[in-house]
């Protein structure tokens, strides 16, 4: 849903106002690197993927202090008023482990959570499991919470696994156990279990995601035709009493303000549509500003670095990048506006195109002021300047600046040779 799964953990950990977060890498460290230290996030290295065990002991937990949190990488559901509770029933519990759990309707492949007197003791692997075991629901959703000098003491204690040669985290249950260490298992809302290991569950999260995003617009006043056929990011913001039809898809930083409208199959990116604004069906919006009362589309494209002014409209088939475009201005169809600047009230009309690329590889600026009129089918071959209420004629092809007020006209003269086909051959 727009951000890396590890993303969304640390932004729920974050939350918390932890001393430090330190994150283990191993198998793409550089990608994973690149994701979480812009996010304050220290990374320890993992040379050789041997378990969970092995990856808190690269974490270096002999120079922690304090409770350790203990989360996967791999489980973006997980929300921040998840952890905060289990913390405190952590901390209310006097504990020195705490194990948050979840109770599923399809246990499959998790680990079981075994209780003694409600009280935790241990954990068995689903292939390890008995079938009494099997028949349990609640599951290890690999969180945990530890003192720091338990951790310390045990975790060099957890021995190998001889099937996998990997040393499992689990294990420290049962070494707490053994050390008559206090144990407390919280569950949780069935999603801190929910671990994505592949497409399908990737898919699924996805899903959930934006499911979550678009129940909590709903209540925040923005009418949402068919939710599930909608996707909206999580760092999508989206004004009251706006309308989204199924098939809209908006992106990263997007913001909508109040009463926009946008149609099905809209997908806008990074891009800033204000107040009473309309977004038609199949237009596709990158890292543009759309004002008040602005109409953009059907099936308009509107590149980075595009202003649209208010009250203007962009119809459909019209093309425009690195262009503002002045208020209340007009590109009715079937338009190419690149690198230009369009004044107030211009009337572009159908065919028209800004020839902003040029032989020497280089982009050139198209200036046209207010009120201009452009009729059908003209070319601006930039770098050009037009200049307040002038008249540019059908079919131009403009290579010289026109001055305020001015008609140009630059198209090969119409030339009639009367009687040119015979009737005889005709017939």
């Amino acid at each position: 849903a727009g951000l890396p799964i590890i993303s969304y953990i640390l932004s729920n950990v974050k939350d918390l106002n932890p001393k430090e977060i330190r994150v283990v890498v191993g198998h793409g460290k550089n990608i994973v690197q690149t994701v979480v230290q812009p996010l304050g996030a220290q990374c320890y290295v993992q040379e050789q993927q041997l378990g969970t065990g092995h990856a808190v002991m690269c974490a270096n937990p002999e120079s922690l202090e304090g409770t350790i949190l203990i989360l996967n990488g791999d489980h973006p559901l997980i929300q921040t008023a998840d952890l905060k509770r289990f913390i405190k029933e952590f901390e209310d519990s006097n504990a020195g482990l705490g194990l948050l759990t979840a109770k599923i309707k399809d246990p499959g492949s998790y680990g079981r959570v075994i209780r003694h007197n409600n009280e935790l003791r241990a954990i068995v692997e689903a292939k390890h499991a008995g079938q009494e075991a099997l028949k349990i629901n609640e599951v290890n959703s690999g969180i945990y919470l530890i003192k720091a000098d338990i951790l310390k003491e045990l975790i060099q204690q957890i021995e190998v696994n001889p099937e996998k040669n990997e040393f499992y985290l689990t294990d420290i249950i049962e070494l707490c156990h053994e050390a008559t260490i206090k144990m407390v298992a919280v569950e949780g809302n069935p999603r801190v279990a929910f671990g994505v290991n592949s497409q399908v569950e990737l898919a699924q999260a996805t899903k959930s995601i934006f499911q979550a995003k678009t129940k909590t617009l709903m209540d925040e006043g923005v009418i949402i035709l068919d939710p599930a056929a909608t996707y909206v990011e999580p760092t999508v913001q989206v004004g009251a009493g706006s309308v989204l039809y199924p098939g809209v898809f908006l992106k990263g930083l997007t913001k909508l303000g109040a009463c926009v409208v946008v149609e099905p199959n809209a997908f806008i990116i990074n891009s800033d549509v204000h107040d009473n604004a309309q977004v038609r069906a199949g237009s596709y919006l990158e890292d543009c500003v759309v004002k008040s009362k602005a109409v953009v589309g059907p099936y308009a494209r509107l590149r980075p670095n595009t202003e649209i002014g208010e009250d203007a409209k962009v119809g459909n088939f019209v093309e425009m990048k690195k262009v503002k475009f002045g208020k209340g201005s007009k590109a009715g169809h079937l338009t190419y506006l690149g690198d230009a600047e369009i004044g107030e009230n211009v009337n572009i009309g159908c065919g028209t195109i800004t020839c902003n690329y040029a032989a020497d590889k280089n982009k050139y600026k198209t200036k046209i002021g207010d009120n201009v009129f452009v009729g059908s089918d003209t070319q601006f071959v930039a770098p050009i300047t037009v200049g307040d209420s002038a008249v540019i004629g059908s079919g131009s092809t403009i290579t010289k600046d026109v001055p305020a007020y001015s008609l140009a006209v630059a198209r090969g003269k119409q030339f009639i040779k009367e009687n040119y086909v015979k009737k005889d051959d005709k017939e």
